[in-house]
């Protein structure tokens, strides 16, 4: 009786988060994780579409290039829980970025953001496809001089904490360099 080779890929992480500031190649390591798991991959995109903004247009387009083209591409903007529900256990989710879902919900008083937040995390935990999700570090340069800054950056570090906590990988991408975090990391103590 012949014996199975065991030297599979491992299965794909349910989530996986990456991570960094702005140009640092996250997006571009995430589309590398998604293209390796073997899975259909669905790029959920949750930035607006500003088409008055030629510059927005041009990040886009670069985004676009990018992407295989039998990859799907979904346009959810802040409607990303709603999307993750029609996502197979044969697809994988690309989701780009946190930041601009955060963003998409930013004009929200505080218990609706903890509803909606809480919607999300519900949602990823029911899919049944694994997920990449990108997410923004903004807390690393000039304190915000605005209260909408100041709430996005709030908004987005403590959702990425809660994620952190149910993720199975997660990655800091800076200066074009993937580093896997869980590995070289341990767990920050919560507040008492």
């Amino acid at each position: 009786m012949a014996v199975e080779s065991l030297a599979e890929e491992p299965p794909q992480p349910l989530l996986t988060l990456v991570s960094g500031p702005s140009r640092g190649g996250k997006s571009r390591w995430a589309e590398h994780l998604a293209a390796r798991s073997g899975l259909a991959v669905v790029y959920l995109a949750t930035g607006p579409s500003l088409p008055d903004d030629p510059s927005w247009q041009e990040r886009l387009q670069r985004h676009r290039q990018r992407r295989p083209p039998q990859w799907g591409c979904r346009e959810v903007g802040g409607e990303l829980a709603a999307a993750l529900a029609d996502l197979e256990p044969v697809q994988l989710g690309l989701v780009d970025s946190l930041g601009t879902w955060v963003a998409a919900h930013l004009d929200l008083e505080p218990e609706a953001w903890e509803l909606r937040c809480a919607d999300l995390i519900t949602a990823m935990g029911r899919c049944r496809a694994p997920l990449v999700v990108v997410c923004e570090e903004t807390g690393w340069g000039v304190v915000p001089s605005t209260a909408a800054g100041s709430r996005f950056r709030d908004r987005l570090g403590a959702m990425q904490q809660e994620l952190q906590g149910q993720s199975a990988a997660a990655w800091l991408v800076l200066q074009g360099r993937a580093i896997d975090l869980l590995a070289l990391s341990q767990p920050v103590p919560a507040e008492h």
